[in-house]
């Protein structure tokens, strides 16, 4: 394995442990899958340059595109949870409550 997968891999891994490990907030939870996107990211523009096809030139970009979606929603159901909860704790928030 050259070290730049082994970078992407253990990037990847790092931000699922840690999203798995320290989700008692709404923002470090977005974080952490904001960092895993990132990596698959970087690991498909890698994957993409290795390759030197051009079929497959366009899909780091709607990666990027569906990423950024993402942290517009994420962020907006935060905005939504702070106000309506007064805090972004995830132990707080009761999906059985309207």
């Amino acid at each position: 394995m050259s070290p730049p997968h082994f970078f992407f891999f253990s990037a990847f891994f790092l931000g699922l442990t840690s999203l798995t490990f320290f989700r008692t907030h709404l923002l470090s939870a977005l974080l952490c899958l904001e960092a895993m996107m990132l990596s698959l990211l970087l690991a498909l523009s890698l994957w993409t340059l290795e390759l030197n096809s051009t079929n497959s030139a366009a899909s780091p970009m709607f990666l990027l595109a569906f990423s950024a979606c993402e942290a517009s929603t994420g962020l907006a159901l935060l905005v939504a949870t702070a106000r309506t909860h007064g805090t972004d704790h995830l132990q707080n928030l009761n999906l059985l409550q309207c």
